[in-house]
C-alpha cells in the first residue's frame, strides 16, 4: 500500500513476540484497541532502536468481536469456527499504526472498521474454505477482503485502507502536513 501511494520504503520484519505481549495485555484486560496500538509499538521501538535516525513504521491489526479478539487462524479447521462464530455477526477490525524517529514515537493512530457478515451456508463456508486455504492463515479473522472473501459480508463500515491493515489515509495526511512527503 505504502508503494502504491508512491512512498519509498524498505521493509523489515522486527523479531516482537506478538504472543506473549498480547497474551499479556489481555491478562491485564486491555482494550482491543490498546491491544492494537501496543503491538503496533512494540514493533516500531524494536526496528526504530536499530534505526535510530529513520522513519520507522510499525503496525498491527485486531479484529475485536463482542470483546474477544481473534486472532489469525493457524489451521484450516480454526478458520471454519472463526468464521462460523462470526456469521452473521458485526465485529470490528482495528488498526494500528505507530510512527517512530530518533527512537521516539512521533504519531500514532488506529483506524476502526466495523463489518457484519451475512448468514452464509455451512456449504458455503467450506467451499470458500476449499477455495481459499492455506491463504487466509495469513489473515485476521481468516477471510481477505480484497479477495472472495469480500462475498461473506452484508455490511462494511469504514476505510477501505484500515480493513486491509493500515490508516493509510491518515498516515499520508500527516506525513504531508509534516513536509516528510510532498504536499
Amino acid at each position: 500500500m505504502l508503494r502504491a501511494a508512491g512512498l519509498v520504503i524498505q521493509i523489515e520484519s522486527p523479531k516482537v513476540d506478538e504472543d506473549s505481549l498480547k497474551a499479556a495485555l489481555m491478562a491485564d484486560a486491555a482494550s482491543p484497541r490498546d491491544v492494537a496500538d501496543t503491538l503496533a509499538e512494540a514493533k516500531a521501538r524494536k526496528l526504530g532502536q536499530r534505526h535510530p535516525g529513520e522513519m520507522v513504521l510499525g503496525c498491527d491489526q485486531v479484529l475485536d468481536h463482542d470483546g474477544d479478539i481473534l486472532s489469525k487462524p493457524e489451521t484450516r479447521e480454526a478458520a471454519r469456527e472463526q468464521l462460523h462464530r462470526l456469521r452473521g455477526q458485526t465485529h470490528r477490525l482495528l488498526s494500528a499504526a505507530v510512527l517512530y524517529h530518533e527512537a521516539q514515537p512521533i504519531w500514532r493512530h488506529v483506524g476502526t472498521a466495523r463489518l457484519t457478515m451475512r448468514d452464509f451456508s455451512d456449504s458455503y463456508l467450506e467451499a470458500y474454505l476449499d477455495r481459499n486455504w492455506p491463504d487466509l492463515a495469513t489473515s485476521v479473522g481468516g477471510y481477505k477482503l480484497e479477495t472472495e472473501g469480500v462475498r461473506l459480508f452484508a455490511r462494511i463500515e469504514g476505510n477501505h485502507f484500515t480493513i486491509l491493515g493500515l490508516p493509510l489515509i491518515e498516515l499520508l495526511t500527516y506525513l504531508s502536513n509534516r513536509g516528510t512527503i510532498p504536499a
